[in-house]
């Protein structure tokens, strides 16, 4: 696909060091037409999989598909309500898929999307990958993670510090087609976009090896192609437990 002049992109995923099939999914969109670039922008989803043999594969295919086929069809003039469509469809259909084939009944997937329209980023989340803004060298996370952990840290039970040997620290709270109610994260109002700033969205094999610090080295000190395999190799390097996925956009 040709990539429009206005951002420098790269995506990498990585089955990791221990698992044998890679479940994460991935998803880059933009139209061909002027028009319709004005008005839709650029599409980026990354999706974690999850429910045993081929399920994971399966659901975050599903959303990835369904979710690229809604946004692109929705007669939804704003944004942010094609995202919020397009990961209820998605939803929806892996539900389905899910009550027609029992051998995936366990069957679910994260879903973290943004779409970048002129200036303005829109966003959709459920789960524990991530979409982080980088900006003048400071990495903030623009999702909130849907996980035990993140619940019991917002309550106070527990200390943040505390959340890296929990027992429980990869519980999700909320995923697609697994409960038909989901906790869904979204941008309120769109956020301005500048010059220079880079979008990072990822799966939890990636930040979940690594700090913020380290993240922000990388990505401040990298092109996106270049960062895609450094952060990569990072997380293999610390044991790469789980699949790694991501996609980097710069805006230049």
């Amino acid at each position: 696909m040709k990539i429009r002049p206005g951002v420098e992109l790269a995506a990498l995923t990585d089955v990791g060091c221990v698992r044998e099939n890679n479940e994460d999914s991935y998803g880059y969109w933009e139209p061909e037409d002027d028009a319709s670039f004005a008005a839709l922008g650029r599409l980026v989803i990354v999706a974690d999989g999850m429910g045993g043999h081929e399920g994971g594969q399966i659901a975050s295919r599903i959303a990835v598909d369904l979710a690229t086929e809604t946004y692109i069809a929705s007669a939804e003039p704003d944004p942010q309500k094609r995202l919020l469509n397009a990961l209820d469809n998605a939803h929806r259909r892996i539900q389905q898929q899910a009550r027609e084939n029992p051998a995936l009944s366990a069957m679910g997937t994260t879903f973290t999307a943004f779409a970048l329209v002129d200036a303005r980023l829109y966003f959709v989340h459920v789960g524990d990958s991530r979409l982080c803004l980088l900006r003048e060298g400071k990495l903030r996370a623009l999702t909130r993670d849907h996980t035990l952990i993140a619940r019991l840290i917002e309550n106070g039970v527990i200390r943040p510090e505390e959340a890296e040997n929990h027992p429980q620290k990869h519980v999700l709270t909320s995923a697609l087609g697994v409960a038909d109610d989901i906790e869904i994260d979204s941008s309120p109002e769109p956020v301005p976009i500048q010059s220079h700033d880079v979008l990072l969205i990822c799966t939890d094999g990636l930040w979940g090896q690594m700090n913020s610090i380290e993240m922000e080295q990388v990505l401040a000190s990298q092109s996106p192609a270049n960062a895609c395999h450094a952060l990569v190799q990072l997380a293999k390097s610390r044991g790469g437990p789980d699949n790694i996925t991501l996609q980097i956009v710069r805006i230049v």
